[in-house]
């Protein structure tokens, strides 16, 4: 009868052990999940602000069209 005892407390302690590991998964989840969700938050702002930029840009003269390779020259030369 010491078998069945122990299978018992074997049982047990593994229930227990998957117990705590579904316990440290989920929290790890919900960390995951805030962390996702203010990332994509300042992906957000920082899409905004590379479209403010860029309407910015056409009024300042300072679009993404051709360069002038003489206006790339250090000021030293």
């Amino acid at each position: 009868m010491t078998e069945p005892t122990n299978h018992n407390t074997d049982t047990d302690q593994r229930l227990t052990d998957l117990e705590i590991k579904a316990s440290y998964a989920d929290d790890l989840l919900d960390t995951l999940n805030q962390l996702v969700a203010r990332q994509q938050e300042q992906i957000d702002l920082l899409l905004r602000e590379v479209s403010r930029l860029r309407q910015r840009g056409g009024d300042d003269g300072l679009s993404a069209g051709p360069r002038d390779p003489r206006d790339e020259l250090p000021p030293h030369y």
